[in-house]
C-alpha cells in the first residue's frame, strides 16, 4: 500500500480544507505528512522546545492571526476511548506550536480554541457496534468539563465526526470549521 493511499481520510480531510481555506485572511493549515503535508505539527508544554516538553504531534492544525484555533485529530483505525481522550488531553495541556518553518517562534493558543476529531467508521459491523453512541457519550462530558471556567483550558469547544470518508462527511467538517473561523 503507498503512502499516499494508507491514510485517505487524513489525505482528503487536509486536502480539502487546505484548498478551501488557501485564500482566506490571517487563516493558515498546516497538516501533516498523512494529510498531505510535509512535517510533523508538534505541541509543547512550555516555551522551551525540547523533548522534555513535547506533547504530542497533531493531523491537522489550523493557525489564526497567528495564533492555534482549531486542531483537528483523524481516527481511522485506534476508535477506543482511551485513544480519542488521549489526544485530546494531551492537546489541552498544551500551550505551543513551535516548529522550524516558523522560525522555532512560539505559536500560542487563542482563547477559545476548537479541538474536533474525526473518527472513520469503514471498519466497524453497522450491525452489532455501538460505538457512535459511545462517541456522542465521551462528547456530551468532554463539554461538560471543558465548559467548567475554572480549569482555564484554551480548547473551549469540542466536536467529534464520524462515518466512512464520503462528499458530505467532508462537506459538514469544512462547514463546521469555517463556522467556527468566522468567530
Amino acid at each position: 500500500m503507498s503512502k499516499e493511499n494508507k491514510h485517505p481520510l487524513h489525505r482528503e480531510i487536509g486536502e480539502r480544507l487546505e484548498s478551501e481555506l488557501k485564500d482566506c485572511d490571517n487563516i493558515e493549515v498546516i497538516r501533516d505528512t498523512a494529510c498531505g503535508g510535509k512535517q510533523r505539527i508538534p505541541l509543547f508544554l512550555t516555551e522551551d522546545k525540547s523533548n522534555d516538553n513535547k506533547l504530542c504531534n497533531v493531523d491537522i492544525m489550523i493557525l489564526k492571526n497567528n495564533e492555534i484555533k482549531i486542531i483537528i485529530e483523524i481516527e481511522e483505525s485506534n476508535l477506543k476511548p482511551t485513544q480519542i481522550l488521549g489526544k485530546l488531553f494531551t492537546s489541552i495541556i498544551s500551550k505551543y506550536y513551535i516548529h522550524h518553518t516558523k522560525n522555532n517562534q512560539e505559536i500560542g493558543m487563542a482563547n477559545n480554541v476548537c479541538f474536533i476529531q474525526v473518527l472513520d467508521t469503514k471498519d466497524l459491523n453497522d450491525e452489532y457496534t455501538k460505538k457512535p453512541e459511545q462517541w456522542e457519550k465521551i462528547k456530551e462530558e468532554i463539554k461538560k468539563i471543558l465548559a467548567i471556567e475554572e480549569l482555564n483550558f484554551s480548547i473551549k469547544t469540542y466536536e467529534i465526526f464520524h462515518g466512512e470518508l464520503s462528499d458530505k462527511l467532508l462537506k459538514r467538517i469544512s462547514n463546521f470549521i469555517k463556522e467556527k473561523l468566522a468567530k
